[in-house]
């Protein structure tokens, strides 16, 4: 197999800021490319699109029809469209992200003859506010596409719990998680450059800074990030709450805000690119998610060394392990999420002592190198079977 280049396509719906999206840019931008092709198909307008079409030897190819919500036609036609367009590929791999990319991806390359097509569960497309019978079509459909689906790849254990109850796969699971760089985490923010960005973030000298960085849409619960702050604030009127992120809840967001005067206590930045620098202005870090795969936001917090509260939601347990990391709490458990914060702001640790003292080290399997790096060999041992000894063995 010496001298051969395979094509890998990955396809994901729209190339947002998220940990799937982020994930999937590094693993497409760190393949070999004197053994890899390279290629992404995602649907238009994403934040991310324009960083992707810079990655060098990475082909970007955009969908117009693949669109994030579920719609029979338009899926319909991106589905037809899908699969000429890898028909004219012909890749040796599809490896797809997300639930909507997910199942369309697997079937266009069913039907585009694509010898090896894979699936990374990033959370599943089966949610607690869907009525019964939507979760139910949906994960029969998972099932069925499981039979086209040659790997399945998970990014915590609770999913692949899930995957198993739910009969969409047996052996042909693989736990890789989606990692971080934590170089840029742990670099600490001091003095007046820290007090700065504190300001810009609304939080004056004196006050305790809770922040998230999320996207504001229905899973991510910003509402509850604001049920919270209206909670905290009213026996703490030292802290103060942001909100880094962006979406299509924000309307409803400034909304809540302004019915709950929280003007002066509550900023929102929309997004931002100093994710590093940002969590190093918090004094806490607050999740409150209703579902998820594995948040990666949790590790880039751990790395921070900043007190974590959050929901014990998909793999958030894998994360925030122990009392020292911080505390979990049921999803919609506002009042519960506003008691651990201010627990965790009253403690005598101060916010100087929480850098100074070392976080506990993060496992090597959650380093975006360590993400790559499975990939390749998954890559290697799918495609060449014959030769997956002790060169290929894949990390367990």
């Amino acid at each position: 197999m010496a001298g051969v280049v395979h094509t890998i396509c990955h396809i994901i719906t729209k190339l947002e800021l998220g940990g799937a999206q982020e994930v999937a840019l590094h693993v497409v931008s760190h393949l070999d490319p004197t053994r890899y092709r390279a290629m992404l198909i995602t649907g238009p307008g994403g934040l991310l699109t324009e960083e992707a079409q810079r990655i060098p030897h990475v082909e970007v190819r955009l969908l117009p029809a693949l669109g994030r919500q579920i719609h029979p036609l338009d899926d319909l036609v991106a589905l037809v469209r899908l699969t000429t367009l890898l028909r004219r590929l012909r890749p040796s791999v599809v490896h797809t992200h997300s639930s909507k990319a997910g199942i369309l991806g697997r079937w266009a390359a069913w039907f585009a003859g694509v010898p090896v097509i894979i699936h990374t569960i990033h959370g599943y497309g089966m949610t607690p506010v869907q009525p019964r019978w939507m979760k139910s079509l949906l994960v029969l459909l998972e099932r069925i596409t499981g039979w086209i689906t040659t790997q399945w790849i998970a990014v915590s254990q609770a999913d692949i719990q899930k995957g198993r109850a739910w009969r969409l796969f047996r052996n042909n699971v693989l736990l890789v998680r989606p990692g971080i760089d934590p170089r840029p985490f742990q670099q600490g923010l001091v003095g007046e450059d820290r007090e700065r960005l504190r300001r810009e973030l609304g939080a004056a000298p004196g006050t305790r800074l809770v922040g998230t960085v999320a996207c504001l849409k229905p899973q991510k619960a910003p509402e509850d990030f604001i049920e919270v702050a209206k909670l905290v604030t009213q026996s703490q009127p030292n802290v103060r709450f942001v909100l880094v992120g962006d979406g299509e809840l924000r309307a409803k967001i400034e909304s809540l805000i302004a019915r709950y005067d929280l003007h002066d206590c509550v900023h929102l930045t929309g997004w931002r690119r100093d994710i590093p620098a940002v969590m190093h202005a918090f004094d806490l870090f607050l999740l409150t998610s209703h579902w998820e795969g594995l948040p990666r936001v949790l590790l880039e917090a751990r790395v921070a060394g900043l007190p974590i509260v959050a929901t014990q939601v998909g793999g958030a347990d894998e994360v925030v392990v122990g009392p020292r990391i911080g505390e979990l709490c049921q999803r919609g458990d506002v009042s519960g999420l506003a008691d651990a914060i201010v627990r965790k702001l009253s403690s005598s640790m101060k916010r100087a002592d929480v850098h100074t003292a070392d976080p506990p080290p993060l496992p090597y399997e959650f380093h975006i190198s360590e993400t790559a790096l499975q990939y390749e060999r998954l890559y290697d041992r799918l495609l060449n079977p014959d030769h997956d000894g002790m060169n290929h063995r894949l990390a367990a």
